[in-house]
Parts: structure tokens; sequence; C-alpha cells
């Protein structure tokens, strides 16, 4: 119940930020339709609400927590308009809506993700907060969204199609494809709190094993889940021959290996010496999930 409680606290305050901050950009309308359009599309807000949930562990003001998370938002909304271009997955349906460039049109939905991508970056530079936790944040979020992130891990994901990675390679894809953000969200929590490095430490192991059991979970409900469930085209990663979990180790070996990097994920969380039941109930929420 804390989990749940936490998330219907906070995800009004992450969403209305996140519409504020784009409405209040000086650009054209349409550009900023086809923005809000995804922002607004729907989804689970699990990377702004790890960002709130880890100032919530340290007890610090929420309302910086709200403008990263709404910055990290705009990043992985910008990555998944791109990701459904025809020349990248060519997908129609993301969180139950036809994509973006099905609405606005392959080149105004590029643009958006642009958009989205470039303000993130400025909205932090101008945030009342101290110049090194600013610089930090931008430094991060630079190599978390980047080539050494998760555009890298997308190179590696198209590079890995129609032949079977080991799972090291695979491992690889998605600790920067998935995983890096995943960890931004949760460093960036830590970070505004002024964490110790030791807190750090612990914070980015957890992080690390979550972006995993994300990651292995998606594949997953690949397979088991619907496109009405997903709010996506299920059964894509099969028709594109891409490798995944399942594909490399059947699918009970990849429930048993989401299972080993959930355990870890708590074990990181006991190095904390406050109470971390809410962090807890998020990895129980990202290896339970259906959708």
């Amino acid at each position: 119940m804390q989990l749940t409680t936490f998330i219907e606290a906070h995800t009004p305050a992450i969403e209305k930020e996140m519409v504020h901050l784009v409405e209040n950009i000086v650009a054209p309308t349409i550009l900023k339709d086809s923005m809000l359009y995804s922002l607004n599309a729907g989804g689970k807000r699990i990377r702004p609400l790890f960002v709130a949930a880890v100032c919530d562990y340290f007890q610090v003001d929420m309302a910086p927590a709200y403008t990263v998370g709404a910055c990290v938002e705009m990043i992985h909304t910008y990555s998944l308009i791109h990701d459904d271009l025809p020349c990248m997955d060519d997908d129609a349906l993301r969180r139950g809506k036809p994509t973006n460039h099905v609405v606005y049109g392959e080149a105004l939905a590029t643009l958006a993700g642009d958009a989205l991508n470039t303000l993130s970056f400025g909205i932090l530079a101008r945030m009342p907060i101290a110049a090194d936790t600013k610089i930090e944040l931008i430094n991060l979020l630079s190599i978390a969204a980047g080539a050494e992130g998760m555009v890298g891990g997308q190179v590696l994901d198209m590079d890995g199609e129609k032949r079977q990675l080991n799972l090291q390679e695979l491992e690889q894809v998605h600790v920067n494809k998935t995983g890096a953000l995943l960890r931004y969200s949760i460093e960036s929590g830590a970070i505004l709190a002024r964490a110790t490095a030791e807190e750090r430490v612990a914070l980015v192991d957890y992080a690390h094993h979550i972006g995993l059991a994300f990651q292995i979970q998606d594949d997953i409900l690949d397979i088991e889940g619907t496109s009405e469930q997903l709010g996506k085209t299920a059964g894509k990663d099969i028709a594109s021959e891409k490798s995944t979990y399942p594909a490399l180790l059947t699918l009970d070996g990849a429930k048993e290996k989401l299972n080993e990097h959930f355990e870890l994920a708590i074990a990181a969380l006991q190095r904390l010496s406050k109470d971390t039941t809410l962090l807890h109930e998020f990895a129980n929420y990202i290896v339970k999930r259906n959708k």
C-alpha cells in the first residue's frame, strides 16, 4: 500500500510539471502539440517516480525532484518517439494510442523528439539549485542518454538483430539501452539529496539490477502479454528476431534471471541505514508488473 499511495500522491505533480515546462517555451504551436501528445499519452512514470522515491528516502525537498523527473521523462519520451519511427522499430501503437509519427508525420515526430531531448538539458541548467549539483546532473544525464548510455545501447541492440547475442552481450545492450536512464533516475535523487559516497554506491548497485530486471520483465511480457495489456504491439521481438532473455535462456530461465536481479537489488538496499520499504516495493513492482 505504501507504493500505491506514493504513486497516487506524486504522479499528478510530475505530470503537471512536464506540461508546464513544455507549455511555457516559445515554439511553434504544432511542435508543442506533438511534444505534449507523447508526453500525455500515459505511461507508468517509473523514472520520475524513482527520482522522487530517493528524495523521499532522504527526506529532502520534493520540488527539484519533480523537475529532474520531468526532464528524465522527456528524454524517455523522445526515445520512444524515435524508436517507433519507420526507420527504427516501425510501430504504429504506443501506450494504446497511435504513435507520434502516425498522427503528426515522420518529420514533425522526429523534431518533437529532438525538442524534448534538448529542452531537458536547458531545464536542468536553469534550476535554482547549487551550481555543482546542476553540473553533475547535466553531465550524468548526457552520459546516460547519449552514446555512452541509451543511444549506444540502441545501436548495440540494432547490431544484435538477426544474430543471437550471448548473455554478456545482451546484458551490455540493456545496461545501456534501458538501465542507464533508470540508473540516472535513482542516482539523480541521491545527488539532489547530497547523499554520501557509500549511499550512492548502494543506490547505483540497486539501480543496476533494477534496470536489468526491468528489461527481462519486458522481454517476458512481449511473449506472455497482449497488445491490449501492453499498449504496444505484443510479439514484436519474436517477429523481428531480436535477441532477448527468453530466446537465450528459455522463458523459465529468463524468469530465474529476473528473480536473481531482484534479489541482488534488495541486497543492495540492505546496505542503507534508513527504512527502504518504498524502494523495496518499487523493485517488487518492476518484476511483477503486467504491462
